[in-house]
């Protein structure tokens, strides 16, 4: 089992690390394009109002319910009633969210004031973010429909065609940026058009990788079906518990509005890059892990259900650790290397270095959370994380409180990696006191030889790379060479201390190896 949970969470990272490095170049056009001013500041927030509503509507809530039911379906009732399902469940989802859609497009002045109030203090930038609000909130109908089949897809274990979804999305902005904006009299504008089409891609690339699995239905309206209200009562409080992180950022957003202007870009390019190894990684362990899980609890296997949720702990850890480290230790010169080019200067690294930072703090909990939340989502019960997401998000709450008059848009973050490691903490202790997750053996010497490795790797990062103002002017060129330099040299020291201790990655990938 676990070797081929391993295979899958490769194969996602691999097509997530393709997505992910168009992602970056993605931001490098919009950084040359719009810089970190009120332009920039004005499509992120009309960005980010639709990517946190998916989270309640796509990937995030349904998912976490819609999947552990779907496996169910299929696991006790066959393939039949999962056609049956999908058709009610796709009805029912677009029927809604497109209300939603609506109401939102009409209503994006409102929303704009609600998310960012901060823009009513510069009345053009308020003004071009609810415009590009209008554009980009349809995204939510196409991305929802999108994550809906991406769960048929997963659960039938078929990652390859979701896990490249979000290349189309990169694409289109890209293409937006280079070849509309020239001709538009915003420029910034052309990326609200690019993410439009990025939607409506994403969803039509479903369609060859459903047919393979004979999962084209017609969709119906049927909010009364058995499995369409079970998949409410699941989903309704897991809205709340899985978009924890994204209500914490748009808190952020919310406050940062009324901090100097390029603070809500700052954020977002710190964010972006504390998103890749949560998204190569985290993401792709999830991904696999929660129909996975799933399974295991429709066929009573609490011994395996523990074994799986331990090996992918391992990992998270193996790899949240050291990608916290080279997080904050290479943070500058990687948003030098990424995004100072045009209008995004150097003061803006700095500004952004420090947000980046704060955020790594909270990356190995960032993963955990992935980790441990399909554990209570698997099992249906979406009550206990819900209460936990309740704990951190009013911890966030008050720590941005303490910390923004001090530290600015760095307290921010930093407020938000914290509330994310206290959000891990609190799942892991439930799991423990509930007795669904029972540690294997050997995690005593692995923790030593992790200690081991990532204080190696601390020491390297710390007296190598040059300082960040080295960094800030050389060329372009000289900042690549650079930088890949450091990161295969603290990979190289990390995995290379890790093979001395003892530790053989080939027996990780079993459950439980250490």
């Amino acid at each position: 089992m676990s070797r081929r949970l391993f295979r899958s969470t490769l194969t996602i990272g691999s097509l997530t690390t393709f997505s992910r490095v168009l992602g970056y170049v993605r931001d490098t056009v919009i950084a040359v394009i719009a810089g970190a001013g009120a332009g920039s500041d004005a499509f992120f927030v009309a960005f980010r109002i639709p990517n946190f509503l998916r989270r309640l509507f796509a990937e995030g809530a349904f998912s976490q319910a819609f999947v552990p039911v779907i496996a169910e379906y299929r696991a006790q009732r066959g393939d039949e009633a999962v056609r049956d399902l999908v058709a009610s469940a796709a009805g029912t989802l677009g029927g809604v969210v497109f209300l939603v859609t609506a109401v939102g497009v009409v209503a994006a002045p409102v929303l704009i004031l609600i998310f960012a109030p901060g823009f009513l203090q510069s009345p053009e930038k308020y003004d071009l973010a609810a415009r590009m609000l209008r554009i980009t909130f349809p995204y939510l109908l196409f991305i929802s429909l999108t994550a809906l089949a991406g769960g048929v897809l997963n659960t039938y274990e078929r990652f390859a065609g979701p896990a490249f979804t979000p290349v189309l999305l990169n694409l289109c902005m890209i293409g937006a940026a280079l070849w509309l904006a020239p001709h538009m009299q915003t420029p910034v504008v052309a990326l609200a058009w690019g993410v439009f089409l990025g939607g409506i891609a994403q969803l039509l690339l479903q369609f060859p990788f459903l047919l393979r699995i004979r999962m084209v239905v017609r969709p119906r309206f049927r909010p009364r079906d058995e499995g369409v209200r079970k998949i409410l009562r699941l989903m309704l409080p897991a809205i709340f518990g899985v978009s924890v992180s994204q209500i914490n950022l748009l808190v952020d957003t919310l406050l940062a509005s009324f901090l100097q202007n390029g603070s809500v870009s700052w954020l977002y390019y710190s964010d972006r890059l504390v998103e890749f190894p949560l998204g190569v990684f985290g993401l792709a362990l999830a991904t696999v892990l929660l129909p996975a899980l799933s399974r295991e609890h429709a066929r009573s296997s609490p011994e395996a259900f523990s074994s799986t949720l331990d090996w992918a702990i391992r990992w998270a850890i193996l790899i949240g650790v050291p990608a916290t480290i080279g997080l904050a230790m290479l943070g500058g010169p990687m948003l030098s290397t990424l995004f100072q080019h045009g209008a995004f200067q150097a003061g803006d690294v700095r500004m952004a270095t420090l947000s980046l930072v704060a955020f790594s703090v909270g990356l190995t909990g960032f993963i955990l959370v992935k980790v441990l939340a399909p554990a209570f989502y698997a099992r249906q019960n979406t009550r206990t994380p819900v209460r936990i997401a309740v704990v951190a998000m009013v911890s966030n709450m008050a720590m941005n409180l303490m910390l923004i008059f001090t530290l600015a848009h760095a307290g921010l973050a930093l407020a938000t990696s914290l509330a994310a490691i206290i959000n891990a903490g609190l799942l892991y202790r439930s799991l423990i006191r509930e007795g669904i997750y029972r540690p294997g053996p050997g995690w005593g010497a692995l923790g030593l030889r992790l200690l081991a490795a990532n204080s190696g790797l601390a020491l390297v990062l710390w007296y190598g790379p040059p300082e960040l103002s080295q960094w800030l002017v050389w060329s372009a060129t000289q900042r690549a060479v650079q930088l890949m330099v450091w990161v295969s040299v603290g990979a190289a020291v990390y995995f290379g201390l890790l093979l001395i201790g003892g530790v053989r990655l080939r027996g990780l990938v079993r459950a439980g190896g250490a």
